[in-house]
């Protein structure tokens, strides 16, 4: 059973209310739930929305057991007690694995053959969020068609018959196999010759969890950063250069080779070098690729926010780069339906269907130590040898503004640019550069990324969208 302190909801409101980031509604779509704790999360909207989920399981006829877990977020137990009693309401057995990050869940759904997975996470929102994150038995989080009907259910309160309770049981080795295969991903003895320190951020996330002992068998040597999984954030979850600048300097103090930096869930990896300079997200993909595509030449798959690096790596290599919508279950259906053999998003997040179907920051350590190791070169030395491109990432609050509004003007603004409403708006001009404004499906925000030779440029682009 879950060890779990029981809130009242008002102790959970006085949490919530005090805080200046309150939002009055949950943010609800294909991508999950994410609420502020004690305003708008409540044990009533959980219910609801797990019981859709076990409803959709059921109109699917989907057998197996369900994988519970967290992210270490303050009153993560207790939502994984709502989470627990409402699917065992409905006769639906429950494996309780704790804290874990986001892509060990993948892992375990397929060990253990479940008919899916929930996870509490609010991945990289504020601390005074939490919210789920909801996978199918394939081992991956529920795409856009499955995430759809499931708001369907929810909004329509759609419940399964109650039946005879499910059972609980308590899930102890959940790392093994997700190392298993990590390790199995290149030839770990040149990384472990290498001897590397490494600093690893885990932001008292889920990271810690597994990173440790993969760095540890990877033959380096450790500096951990907020290893505690208590969600006590030492820096605002997100890993963006603004966000770790003390972590850069400690990169510097502690000698270290690298610094590897995750988010609260750990699907996502940023990079610093060992001058400390934030090497970031986009690149961590890039070189991702450089070290696959070299000894497994094979197609590849980003999404239409990701730095255009991936495109002249796959060139290189001779092979393809397609592009998906944002959301890793949009790259996940391209890579199947293309049989890519790896992808990913500009955010920081490497699929590797090697290991699973899900963003993975782990994936992304062994694939840069393995680089360095092969090369036998600093981190930012091989960085260099990647064609250079600045994109500049930026965000600005909706507001109730209606987000098609905004592409209609902007695509007025610039008529020099082709139009593409794959996923939001995206302007590409002649000479590759490229604007992209959409709205959050995780935040109430208008995000605006673009890319040119030139950071001013990308600058001037994401302010001129989000003046707009």
């Amino acid at each position: 059973m879950i060890a779990a302190r029981l809130f009242t909801l008002r102790s959970l409101h006085s949490f919530g209310s005090n805080n200046k980031f309150m939002i009055s509604k949950p943010i609800i779509s294909v991508s999950g739930l994410r609420a502020v704790v004690g305003d708008s999360l409540t044990q009533e909207l959980i219910e609801q929305y797990i019981s859709a989920y076990a409803f959709q399981l059921n109109q699917n006829a989907a057998e197996g057991p369900v994988v519970l877990s967290r992210d270490g977020r303050e009153f993560g137990e207790t939502i994984c007690q709502w989470v627990q009693q409402t699917l065992t309401r409905y006769g639906r057995d429950v494996l309780y694995a704790d804290i874990l990050a986001t892509p060990t869940v993948g892992v375990q759904i397929l060990e253990h053959q479940a008919a899916g997975a929930v996870q509490v996470t609010a991945s990289h929102n504020p601390p005074q969020y939490n919210g789920l994150k909801l996978y199918g038995a394939d081992g991956r989080i529920l795409n856009a068609k499955k995430g759809s009907l499931l708001l369907q259910h929810f909004h329509q309160q759609d419940t399964p018959a109650e039946s005879k309770p499910g059972s609980v049981k308590k899930l102890t080795d959940t790392n093994s196999i997700h190392l298993a295969k990590l390790l199995a991903l290149t030839d770990i003895s040149r990384i472990q010759r290498s001897q590397f320190r490494v600093l690893l951020d885990s932001n008292h996330g889920a990271g810690s969890v597994l990173g440790l002992p993969l760095l540890k068998a990877l033959g380096c040597d450790v500096v951990a950063l907020g290893q505690e999984p208590d969600g006590k954030f030492a820096h605002p979850a997100e890993p963006t250069a603004q966000n770790l600048m003390d972590v850069c300097k400690q990169v510097v103090a502690h000698q270290c080779d690298i610094g590897l930096c995750q988010d609260p869930d750990a699907d996502r990896l940023a990079l610093i070098d060992a001058r400390g300079n934030y090497l970031g997200e986009e690149y961590m993909l890039a070189l991702c690729m450089k070290q696959l595509l070299s000894e497994e030449p094979c197609d590849v798959v980003i999404n239409c926010a990701t730095s255009r690096m991936s495109y002249d790596l796959a060139d290189e290599a001779g092979q393809r780069c397609y592009e998906s919508a944002v959301g890793e279950a949009n790259v996940v259906d391209m890579m199947l339906a293309r049989k890519a053999g790896f992808g990913g998003e500009g955010n920081g997040g490497p699929i590797d269907p090697r290991v699973g179907l899900i963003r993975d920051s782990f994936v992304g350590m062994v694939r840069v130590l393995a680089l360095m190791a092969r090369e036998n070169q600093p981190i930012e030395n091989i960085a260099k040898g990647i064609p250079a491109y600045a994109i500049y990432k930026d965000k600005a609050p909706l507001d109730g503004t209606d987000a098609s509004s905004v592409f209609a003007k902007l695509t007025k603004q610039f008529p020099d640019a082709s139009a593409d409403q794959t996923d939001g708006l995206k302007l590409r001009w002649a000479n590759g550069d490229w604007l992209l404004v959409r709205a959050s499906n995780t935040e109430p925000i208008i995000r605006a990324i673009a890319e040119t030779k030139s950071l001013s440029d990308s600058k001037e682009l994401c302010q001129k969208a989000l003046r707009t």
